[in-house]
């Protein structure tokens, strides 16, 4: 790792923390508005970020701890799975249990960041969007989801991952330029 690479367990950290910031920011009475995703609404994307986080890590054999459920408090359900996540990140041990994913041999630390971590990036957007809440992306990210994105080629198409792509001026700039490659309208 180079001086300007981060591990995945800071990059989580970091991403987690813009996630939290977005959850905290929505208004009590828009968690059932419709989001980007077809057929969600807010709390129905936090709900498969916190689903998604626990399954995989049932893949190494490890659990998340239980929380409170995300219909209750989107926002205490969410701080259970991150802490929990956190700290299985932030062990060596844990984060670099291997499995056979669906590119071939990875670990756990690897598949937080390249999918994870693109997850609280892009549906943080998502949770913005669906609550009129601020929706801005900071450039690093963009670019960073954009070189994952890219990286994935025709399996980020697959049945519930992204829509076909939507077509945006040339000019666009790159936030929405990525969300329009992930099949959403900036």
């Amino acid at each position: 790792m180079t001086s300007t690479e981060i591990s995945p367990a800071q990059r989580y950290r970091d991403l987690a923390a813009g996630f939290t910031a977005r959850i905290d920011a929505v208004p009590a009475d828009r968690w059932d508005n419709d989001s980007p995703c077809e057929g969600w609404t807010a709390r129905d994307v936090v709900r498969h970020v916190l689903d998604s986080e626990r399954d995989m890590v049932k893949v190494v054999g490890l659990e998340l701890a239980p929380g409170p459920s995300v219909d209750d408090d989107p926002s205490a359900a969410w701080a259970a799975v991150r802490d929990s996540m956190q700290a299985i990140l932030d062990d060596p041990a844990k984060s670099t249990l291997e499995y056979d994913g669906h590119f071939g041999r990875t670990n756990l630390g690897a598949t937080v960041e390249g999918f994870l971590c693109f997850d609280l990036v892009i549906h943080g957007w998502d949770l913005a969007a669906a609550t009129g809440t601020d929706t801005t992306m900071r450039d690093t990210d963009v670019e960073w989801v954009s070189e994952i994105a890219a990286g994935l080629g025709e399996s980020i198409r697959m049945s519930g991952v992204c829509g076909p792509e939507i077509q945006v001026p040339d000019n666009a700039d790159k936030a929405t330029k990525l969300l329009a490659f992930l099949g959403r309208k900036a």
